[in-house]
């Protein structure tokens, strides 16, 4: 069963296709490709979460944030990018809305509608996942393997870590 009404704004039609089909299964999703006709549907009714990409030609999403404030109550707003941007995350979440990678946000798009959220964004952006970070450096068992050859050496299978 849907929970409430999405607007989404994304300029690049095969992204603006992939979240409307990630949000689809937890929400009724509105699709548009342009600030201007964003913003005329956000003064016209009233929206439960607006997603937009902070790219959207002359303007950005944060424009559509402000706007949605101002209009018919105001909804949660995720304002997402193609990068990882401090300075910008830090605005977005001045003015109320959650920011997030757009290729985290396909993923993440149904938890966002489902949860509960908090008032705002409170997550630092300073800090980089570390999930995407590339993992080097020796594992317990490489000593091990190195070992096995030599006299009191023994293999991963029968050593513990």
């Amino acid at each position: 069963m849907p929970v409430g009404r999405l607007l989404l704004v994304e300029p690049n039609d095969v992204s603006r296709q992939l979240l409307a089909a990630a949000a689809a299964s937890v929400t009724e999703v509105e699709s548009h490709r342009i600030f201007e006709t964003a913003r005329a549907r956000l003064w016209s009714a009233p929206f439960d979460f607006l997603v937009t990409n902070v790219r959207l030609g002359a303007y950005n999403g944060l424009h559509l944030v402000y706007v949605s404030s101002h209009g018919h109550g105001t909804p949660r707003a995720i304002v997402y990018s193609d990068q990882l941007d401090p300075g910008l995350a830090q605005e977005v979440r001045r003015a109320g809305a959650f920011y997030e990678i757009a290729t985290c946000l396909p993923v993440t798009l149904a938890a966002y509608v489902k949860g509960t959220l908090p008032d705002r964004d409170r997550r630092d952006p300073g800090i980089t996942d570390r999930r995407s970070l590339v993992r080097g450096g020796r594992r317990c068992w490489d000593h091990h393997l190195h070992s096995a050859g030599k006299p009191g050496g023994s293999s991963p299978a029968s050593r513990s870590c």
